[in-house]
């Protein structure tokens, strides 16, 4: 399948990350790899197949972004605090240089779609918490939305907080959560097999973070497949499958 390619410089000058586009047309749809992934994943673990009707009949395009978690929330060297200012450029990157390529590439065919798989599920969701206006729609595959449980350490502040969205989720009120209530949607999906109790904390994590959205009254989609259904590509491949038709 053909593809476009582009290397985007981050906002601190230091480097560049990647963006691999497949398709020709139809709405964009925006997928984060697993923890320390690049935007190449998805070709080489069976996503980019998972998706290729959609693609190839034009409804969708598939973006796929490299990861920055290497510097971020997978340097347990650092504390939890670093590791969220640190992803706060991650994110300054997807904004200011990701979207807008995206948008570009796209010719205004649709609202982008965000997806990701295991720490992917989290930027998926994380991003579209906080910028509905760019991706109204995420869908998380075996996510943890709870950074601070990453093995995390040290005082946390802001960055930590405004980076997690099992703790700021619960605090939304007033206008802002009126206007995501009316412009967002979100589908968390999760296994019982293995790995999605242990380690991950998937399972928990998802159906925890699935009630503070019931809680809050923000629109969701809580799917939790079968005991065989394990954190790992097979899987997410047939959840992506599953689930995207409905929105492209």
């Amino acid at each position: 399948m053909q593809a476009a390619r582009a290397r985007l410089d981050l906002p601190s000058g230091g480097g560049a990350l990647e963006v691999i586009r497949y398709g020709h047309w139809g709405r964009p749809v925006l997928l984060f790899p697993s923890e320390g992934g690049s935007a190449v994943d998805a070709a080489g673990n069976g996503m980019l197949a998972a998706c290729s009707e959609l693609i190839e009949s034009g409804r969708m395009s598939l973006f796929c972004a490299d990861s920055m978690d290497g510097a971020t929330w997978s340097d347990q060297s650092i504390p939890t605090e670093e590791r969220a200012l640190r992803h706060g450029v991650y994110h300054r990157w997807l904004v200011e240089a990701a979207v807008p390529w995206i948008v570009e590439q796209g010719g205004g065919a649709g609202e982008i779609i965000t997806t990701g798989v295991s720490l992917g599920a989290y930027h998926a969701v994380h991003f579209a918490l906080q910028r509905a206006d760019l991706a109204p729609l995420a869908i998380g595959l075996s996510g943890n939305y709870d950074p601070t449980s990453w093995n995390g350490w040290g005082e946390l502040g802001d960055a930590s907080y405004f980076a997690n969205p099992a703790a700021y989720v619960r605090n939304m009120e007033g206008d802002h959560l009126e206007w995501i209530r009316s412009r967002l949607s979100i589908v968390l999906v999760v296994g019982q097999g293995p790995f999605e109790v242990s380690p991950t904390r998937s399972l928990a994590a998802t159906t925890e973070f699935a009630a503070t959205l019931q809680e809050k009254g923000i629109r969701h989609e809580l799917d939790v497949w079968g005991f065989d259904s394990a954190h790992d590509w097979p899987w997410w491949q047939r959840q992506l499958a599953h689930h995207l038709p409905r929105f492209v």
